[in-house]
């Protein structure tokens, strides 16, 4: 018993710490740009994102199994990739890894929020401090778009995008997909996925496809004079759009992988199937 706490604890450990690493960077890219107009396109915001998934997954994958994501660690269980008994740890590890590195951003530009918003006339708490919220949580109302989001186009661009992330993740890294990457470079694709997925949805959602990351600095944002500014509308868009949905694209995921794309792998890895030699 006390070495699967031990082992559960060093799992926690590697999320929290993994979790924490990839919302500090992300959320801190967000944060320069509004405050300071660092960045000058969704591109460059989303570099940051990519950038730290792939640091986070290289600095705690021989810790825990670097999910980072409520969504991934759920889908990994669901296709008996890992034990449900090791779901709790990793889940509080995410939530708690995301909701420091809000709180570590906040504690760092506590002065110079206070300062945009005398400079820009907002009150901390009404609908206009949604611009400074942003730094935060994420809004698919006044996403700063000329967007037309609803909350159906909004749960299905957050499943979708988590769709897309689940099935690379296990297409990079599953043994049966000989055309996977190596391990060592398997991080730097992930990253670059979650590049991806920013630039496709962010203009309707601003991407979260992770629960932790966004209900973590979500509730910092609240506890700091956000209040009610700091959830997305009255209709609980966002336990919908940014819990719910990334779970069930994830598992959505979990399932077409195992029951499509794994058993269509490993016919082609038995017939050794070559595409160079296929007729045309």
């Amino acid at each position: 018993m006390d070495v699967k706490i031990k082992k559960y604890k060093t799992e926690f450990i590697g999320e929290t710490l993994g979790t924490f690493l990839l919302v500090l960077f992300g959320c801190g890219s967000v944060a320069m740009s509004i405050l300071f107009n660092s960045y000058q396109g969704l591109f460059q915001i989303a570099l940051a994102w990519g950038i730290g998934v792939t640091l986070a997954i290289y600095l705690t994958r021989h810790i825990s199994c670097a999910h980072l994501n409520p969504a991934v660690t759920v889908a990994m269980v669901i296709s008996k990739r890992m034990k449900w008994r090791k779901l709790p740890a990793y889940i509080l590890g995410q939530f708690f890894g995301a909701f420091l590195a809000g709180l570590t951003l906040y504690l760092f530009f506590a002065p110079s929020i206070s300062n945009y918003e005398n400079v820009n006339g907002i009150v901390r708490g009404t609908i206009e401090s949604i611009g400074t919220a942003k730094m935060f949580g994420e809004y698919y109302i006044n996403s700063g778009s000329s967007a037309i989001v609803t909350l159906p186009i909004a749960m299905g661009a957050e499943a979708f995008g988590t769709f897309i992330l689940v099935i690379l993740i296990f297409a990079l890294t599953e043994g049966c997909n000989i055309g996977r990457p190596d391990n060592a470079i398997a991080p730097l694709f992930i990253g670059l996925t979650v590049t991806s997925i920013i630039c496709l949805i962010a203009p309707l959602t601003q991407a979260g496809i992770n629960p932790a990351r966004d209900f973590g600095p979500r509730m910092v944002a609240w506890i700091f004079g956000w209040g009610e500014a700091a959830f997305p509308d009255k209709s609980g868009g966002f336990f919908f759009v940014y819990i719910l949905s990334p779970v069930i694209g994830g598992t959505l995921a979990s399932i077409f992988f195992i029951k499509v794309l794994e058993p269509a792998m490993k016919r082609a890895t038995k017939e050794s199937c070559n595409c160079n030699n296929s007729s045309k």
